[in-house]
């Protein structure tokens, strides 16, 4: 499973037991709204929260067995 957006947006497939890939136009925020450079238009972001680098991932997951799949677990969100 993979979210599209527009040619202004970005792209974030989760990798079976492995990060996010993120693709595309995007800015990434600390929940204070200060910016995180990516420094590159295609991250992978941490999954397993292990990693000595979040948000981005390191390749920890690999080490310590992280597993998740890539499908939904639990249904959509409903819209309010």
């Amino acid at each position: 499973m993979s979210v599209a957006a527009d040619d202004h947006g970005a792209t974030i497939i989760p990798y079976e037991d492995g990060p996010y890939l993120l693709r595309g136009n995007f800015t990434l925020q600390t929940p204070d709204g200060e910016v995180i450079e990516a420094g590159r238009r295609t991250v992978a972001l941490c999954r397993c929260g292990k990693s000595a680098i979040k948000p981005f991932c390191d390749g920890t997951h690999k080490a310590i067995g992280f597993r998740a799949g890539t499908d939904r677990e639990t249904p959509a969100p409903r819209d309010s």
